[in-house]
C-alpha cells in the first residue's frame, strides 16, 4: 500500500488509527472488514460514521459535463458484471458514445445490462421539462428508448419516478449525478462512490436503482 513500515508499526504497537482512506484500502487488499482490523471503528460516535460512511466517495466532479469522453469508455469498458444506467433522457451518452453497440458489446460478454429512461409522458418529466424551459426534454426521453428498445440482450425500462440523481453502475463504482431544482444535470455534481467494506454510500445508491427497476414492470 505504499506506506511507511513505521507507520503501520504504530498502527500496531500504539493502536494508532490509519486515515480512512488508507483503512478502506488496507481492508480491500486483507479482505477483511474495517472493524475486523480496526474494532475501535464500533465505539465511533455519530460524527466520526459519518465520515467513515464518506470514504466510499473516490472522487467529486463539479459537473456532469466535466467527466471526459474517455472517462466514460474507460468506465463502460471496465464493467463485466453489472451495468445500470438510471436517467431522465440520457442524450449525452448517445453522443458521448456510440451507446447502442457499446451495450450490445457488454451484454454479448455476460454483463447483465439494465437501463431506466424516463417515461416521456410521465408527470415527472412533464414537470422538469416545465421547470427548466425544455420543450423537447419528453421526445429526448422518447428518442432514448427507441434508440435502446431494439439492442439485444440488454434490459430497458421506462420508468415516471421523480429523479433525483441519474446513476450509472459500473460492478463495484456508481457515479452518482445529483439533481436539483432549476438546474440541468450536465450542471450539476457527480459522486463517484466504490463499494467498500464499511461504506454505505455505494448500497444506498443501489437500494435507489433497486426501488426504481422494481416499481416500474
Amino acid at each position: 500500500m505504499q506506506v511507511d513500515v513505521k507507520s503501520v508499526l504504530r498502527w500496531i504497537g500504539e493502536d494508532r488509527m490509519p486515515y480512512p482512506v488508507t483503512r478502506v484500502k488496507v481492508a480491500h487488499v486483507l479482505d477483511q472488514a474495517e472493524t475486523f482490523l480496526w474494532p475501535a471503528l464500533l465505539e465511533e460516535d455519530g460524527s466520526d460514521c459519518l465520515a467513515a460512511a464518506a470514504v466510499g466517495i473516490e472522487r467529486v466532479w463539479p459537473t456532469r459535463s466535466t467527466i471526459s469522453s474517455e472517462t466514460w469508455h474507460t468506465l463502460f469498458s471496465g464493467a463485466t458484471m453489472h451495468l445500470d444506467i438510471l436517467v431522465v433522457a440520457g442524450a449525452f451518452l448517445i453522443e458521448t458514445l456510440d451507446l447502442a453497440d457499446v451495450l450490445a458489446w457488454k451484454a454479448s460478454t455476460g454483463t447483465r445490462v439494465r437501463v431506466l429512461v424516463a417515461d416521456p409522458d410521465s408527470p415527472a418529466v412533464l414537470m422538469r421539462a416545465a421547470e427548466l424551459s425544455l420543450d423537447w426534454l419528453p421526445g429526448r426521453c422518447r428518442s432514448t428508448l427507441q434508440h435502446l428498445r431494439p439492442v439485444r440482450g440488454i434490459s430497458v425500462r421506462p420508468h415516471q419516478t421523480v429523479a433525483y440523481a441519474s446513476l450509472f453502475r459500473f460492478d463495484e463504482i456508481i457515479l452518482a449525478n445529483t439533481h436539483a431544482a432549476g438546474v440541468w444535470a450536465c450542471h450539476s455534481p457527480v459522486l463517484q462512490v466504490r463499494r467498500t467494506c464499511s461504506a454505505e454510500l455505494f448500497a444506498f445508491y443501489q437500494r435507489s436503482f433497486e426501488r426504481v427497476w422494481g416499481s416500474d414492470r
